[in-house]
């Protein structure tokens, strides 16, 4: 199948009957529940209903979404969506990007333990920003951050690590002043990875003795306390990955990255190259060459093995807001902050509405021969008539 046309559904859809065949034991709901939703996407399984354009006349059906957060050709619309509800938000700083990642050995006990561990690995990466930017000898003040889980690598392998968007500054803990960041320069980098690696160790422990913890096949051995506790003894020896990008240019770049990365599949469909019986080319980034691309090639089964990896447990929330961006309090927070934080800055209010509009804005009714407008004529019937479960989360 050419590049042009390759999708992520094609694949589960020539050899995802084999793989449900082989694998069924062996798969949760939840995964089973992602092969469906992707394979149904925007096809007649969902219904959809017929569009007609009002000045060339040509009619066309238009299948619905799956909406699954794990297809890649559903997080366009879900991103835009989202992206509308933050742009009241962006606040007129230069804003950091902060990257925690769990060691190797860590990550094989969170693969086993998906729910409980990327929930830690969120709260503590958070708990150690707040922490140390609360830190008088450092910034100080309460801040707010934004967090994304991402689970993969450019290869599909299991690579769990949380993007943290964070402004550049944050509340004198007297709440009386904004306080901001050095120029360039967001919190000592290495202080907060060992400050990280502190606390996960800590409530990972915490987790083991509450037994939360589940271990099988290699990792069976550590269900003893004594083979947890070497395994804790040397995740605590290691340097684990913590580093921060310099700051964003402004809104615009802000808004960009939060398009980039909040609603993300492992794998978008333009990486596919190609596919047949035997494998499943599609392209990466070494970024241990500098990024530079290169294709892998990958058997059917295996291709699918490594996306499912990726399967968040069902209703898990990836995207989540601490410190003064908590739900709880972050509208209050914003406008509040909002004339402390820009009073020394440029007003950049218009641009960033304008960024927000640019980079959310969709045209769903455009007729794709003439541009014209399109208008909804009447529904079409799903083919499926069983519940439809989506995940959103």
């Amino acid at each position: 199948m050419s590049h042009a046309t390759l999708e992520l559904a094609d694949v589960f859809r020539q050899h995802g009957p084999a793989y449900l065949r082989d694998h069924t034991p062996h798969l949760s709901r939840g995964e089973r529940r992602v092969m469906g939703a992707i394979v149904a996407c925007r096809t007649a399984a969902l219904g959809g209903h017929v569009e007609e354009c009002e000045d060339c006349g040509v009619r066309r059906i238009s299948y619905n979404s799956c909406r699954n957060r794990h297809c890649p050709k559903c997080q366009g619309s879900a991103r835009a969506s989202w992206l509308e509800a933050r742009k009241a938000e962006i606040l007129n700083v230069p804003y950091f990007h902060v990257v925690f990642t769990l060691p190797p050995s860590v990550a094989e006990i969170a693969f086993q333990n998906k729910a409980v561990i990327y929930a830690l690995l969120m709260r503590c990466a958070a708990e150690a920003t707040l922490t140390l930017a609360a830190n008088p000898r450092h910034l100080g003040a309460k801040i707010g951050l934004l967090s994304v889980l991402h689970t993969w690598g450019q290869t599909l392998t299991h690579h769990p690590h949380v993007h943290c968007v964070v402004p550049g500054g944050g509340i004198s803990l007297d709440g009386k002043r904004w306080l901001s960041c050095k120029p360039g320069f967001f919190l000592p980098v290495r202080a907060l990875s060992r400050l990280f690696r502190k606390i996960f160790l800590r409530e990972l422990n915490a987790a083991f003795h509450a037994d939360k913890l589940r271990f099988f096949g290699e990792l069976a051995h550590l269900a003893t306390p004594h083979a947890f506790t070497q395994r804790m003894h040397l995740c605590g020896r290691l340097d684990w990955v913590v580093y921060a990008k310099p700051p964003f240019g402004g809104a615009k770049q802000v808004l960009a990255y939060l398009a980039r990365y909040t609603h993300r599949a492992a794998i978008a469909n333009s990486r596919l190259i190609s596919l047949s019986k035997e494998e499943v080319a599609f392209t990466y980034k070494d970024y241990r060459r500098n990024g530079h691309i290169k294709t892998m090639r990958l058997s059917p089964d295996e291709f699918m093995r490594r996306f499912l990896l990726h399967v968040l447990p069902e209703g898990f929330h990836r995207i989540r807001h601490y410190g003064f961006l908590a739900k709880g309090e972050r509208k209050e927070n914003i406008e509040r902050f909002r004339s402390m934080a820009e009073a020394n800055q440029p007003d950049q209010s218009a641009h960033r509405k304008k960024s927000a509009e640019d980079l959310s804005s969709t045209k769903p009714f455009i007729c794709p021969d003439c541009n014209g407008a399109l208008r909804r004529l009447y529904d079409v019937a799903p083919l499926n008539k069983k519940p439809f479960h989506c995940d959103t989360s």
